[in-house]
């Protein structure tokens, strides 16, 4: 942790604002009055060592616009899929995403100071609050912002939509989502400890096409898009090389040419 006294401001604060200003504040920063929306934001980089603007991302480069610059303030963003040109015309700048779920600012506030993970790019200040929240840091490069940001959507917002489905199709058979969350957990922890192709198990895995067939003609006709693709993202897993299998409406899955490599 950083013994140097610093100074922070948040435009926008909003959950993900606010617990980044709460965590650093327990790691010993100093709190700048925030800037709110209908706030005059010309004067914000005044006096302080980092303005973060916490704003949607859509915005971001209009209040960046907007803020009068200084040479000695860094003005970040927290926003996983945008540059630093985003922050123009302030010339030290720095990106600073952190890849953790916020679902409010209390919880996100605890999970920011507790080893989190966080994408950076541009000034030291932004390895410095990551150094000070004991998080870890990893460097991101504007070009591959978009890509990283992608895993990230997919990692958690897909996977909470997924859950959805899991939901849905176990009320058909009158399983509650409670029953199923202990096999995602220990899936989750299987994935750590082997990667994804180790710890791939299931009848894709298998290249037991029979039972695919079975759970298809049980679902529902809503929910095979989204079952198909991921049939289709398991066989890719499963196999060296090659395309994954494209599962026409209707008919049941069954592998590409050339087979199932299996993944156990």
């Amino acid at each position: 942790m950083s013994t140097v006294h610093r100074t922070l401001r948040i435009i926008g604060p909003g959950r993900a604002g606010t617990a980044l200003a709460s965590a650093l504040a327990r790691a010993g920063w100093h709190v700048a009055d925030p800037v709110r929306r209908g706030d005059d934001p010309r004067r914000a980089a005044d006096g302080v060592d980092l303005l973060v603007i916490a704003t949607p991302d859509a915005a971001i480069g209009e209040v960046a616009a907007a803020v009068e610059p200084r040479p000695d303030t860094v003005v970040a963003h927290l926003a996983g899929s945008l540059g630093l040109e985003v922050l123009a015309p302030h010339p030290r700048r720095a990106g600073i995403h952190p890849l953790v779920a916020l679902p409010d600012a209390a919880t996100g506030a605890e999970r920011l100071a507790a080893g989190a993970w966080f994408a950076v790019a541009g000034d030291a200040v932004a390895r410095q609050v990551v150094d000070d929240l004991g998080g870890r840091a990893i460097e991101v490069a504007d070009a591959d912002r978009a890509a990283y940001h992608a895993a990230a959507c997919i990692a958690s917002n897909h996977g909470v939509a997924l859950l959805g489905q899991v939901e849905r199709v176990a009320a058909r058979a009158g399983v509650p989502l409670d029953a199923y969350l202990e096999l995602v957990r220990a899936t989750v922890d299987n994935v750590a400890a082997l990667g994804p192709a180790a710890a791939l198990t299931g009848p894709v895995a298998r290249g037991d096409w029979a039972t695919v067939a079975r759970h298809r003609a049980a679902l529902d006709p809503s929910e095979r898009p989204g079952y198909d693709a991921l049939v289709a993202l398991t066989e890719r897993l499963c196999r060296a090389d090659g395309p994954a299998v494209a599962l026409a409406g209707g008919e049941a899955g069954e592998p590409s040419a050339g087979g199932v490599a299996r993944c156990g």
